[in-house]
């Protein structure tokens, strides 16, 4: 433990004594924070949904039907339980929960009105902003059909919550998490998970190609300091930077943006943590692939680019291919972004988050342990 320590320690003077280097992990981060997040937009498709029908009439069948064959909408459960579909709300599994009161087709007919309630995740910004204009839209084409069968229009959309004199469905519609459906809500914790990930994985890239274009790594692997040792090392600094990075962002985001930070920060750090192992492992692996740290930033930023298409920070996932979320279910910046965003914004616990650390946890083994064998390989 000295040795890891000793080495630690000469590796963090000379990150400090290089300006560059400061620069790269202090400044550049909080720079493409600032601008990326006003850069950003998204289309939405295949919103995941949730249906309580507790009328299960006609017309709420077929209003469901209209939801569906819009292809803008997929339901994913259909429940008489308003918690349940809170739950996953909260969970993150759905993004829209539609509420149809009993007695929904009789008011109609005998009261002329009957309310429709939209739940809207508005943890999602403008994008929950985009999935509630697209509802709005498939229930006025239904009042149209409606008022056309009955020679008068049955269905007034107000997106503001309230409804017309002359409606008689009342949409009332809310916005969970996110009221304002500020995007940069939705957007901060990701482009700070990407902005860290990019540091991270990067730096170790160039650490150990560096050590190779320099000639100190040959010296380094006859010394008694074990590989691991010397791993470990060259490691834990940028581990601890990519945490105070990650700090430096959050403070950030909750001065310039007003970021909510409604779950625990003990958590999302316990995350970042767990995912910087896996980032840094990456980075390690690439820097045994190659011999320069022009190379390794090449392969960095192919690296990169493959992780934030994967993502779902520019394209939703549900947008994608099938073939394509299944490949991203192994990217590990897809679900840290979910569980920075479900802390922060949705003030989700470790239960809510427990299945993408239990990836980011395997993701972080496999990958350490494949960086230590190719490292041991390429200096035997």
């Amino acid at each position: 433990m000295r040795r890891i320590l000793f080495l630690a320690r000469a590796e963090v003077l000379h990150i400090v004594r290089d300006r560059t280097t400061m620069l790269q992990i202090l400044v550049l981060p909080v720079l493409q924070l600032l601008v990326l997040v006003h850069a950003a937009t998204f289309v939405i498709h295949d919103t995941p949904t949730v249906l309580v029908d507790h009328d299960r009439s006609m017309i709420s069948r077929e209003l469901t039907r209209q939801l569906e064959a819009s292809g803008f909408f997929r339901i994913i459960d259909r429940t008489p339980s308003i918690d349940r579909a809170e739950e996953n709300l909260l969970a993150g599994k759905a993004a829209l929960v539609v509420v149809i009161p009993p007695r929904f087709e009789s008011d109609l007919v005998r009261a002329g009105r009957a309310p429709v309630q939209l739940i809207v995740n508005g943890e999602q910004g403008s994008a929950a902003a985009i999935v509630q204009s697209y509802a709005s839209q498939i229930l006025s084409r239904y009042s149209a059909e409606l008022g056309a069968s009955v020679g008068q229009n049955l269905l007034a959309i107000d997106d503001r919550g309230g409804s017309s004199a002359s409606s008689f469905i009342d949409v009332r519609t809310r916005s969970w998490y996110n009221p304002g459906l500020n995007y940069k809500h939705y957007m901060v914790p990701g482009v700070l998970v990407a902005l860290v990930t990019i540091i991270a994985t990067l730096l170790s890239a160039q650490n150990i190609a560096r050590e190779k274009e320099l000639g100190t790594l040959e010296q380094l692997n006859v010394t008694p300091i074990a590989s691991g040792q010397f791993i470990a090392a060259k490691l834990l600094p940028l581990w601890v930077l990519g945490l105070v990075d990650l700090a430096l962002g959050l403070v950030v985001g909750r001065l310039a943006f007003d970021v909510p930070m409604r779950g625990s920060l003990p958590l999302l750090f316990f995350v970042a943590a767990i995912y910087l192992v896996g980032a840094l492992a990456v980075g390690l692996l690439i820097s045994t692939i190659v011999d320069t740290q022009q190379q390794a930033m090449f392969i960095t930023f192919f690296v990169m680019n493959v992780y934030l298409l994967l993502s779902g920070l520019f394209t939703p996932i549900d947008s994608m291919a099938p073939w394509v979320k299944v490949i991203s279910q192994v990217n590990p910046v897809r679900h840290f972004v979910a569980i920075s965003r479900a802390i922060l914004v949705r003030g989700a616990g470790f239960t809510e988050i427990a299945q993408p650390l239990l990836i980011l946890t395997g993701f972080a083994f496999v990958m350490v342990t494949l960086s230590v064998m190719r490292y041991r390989k390429t200096t035997v």
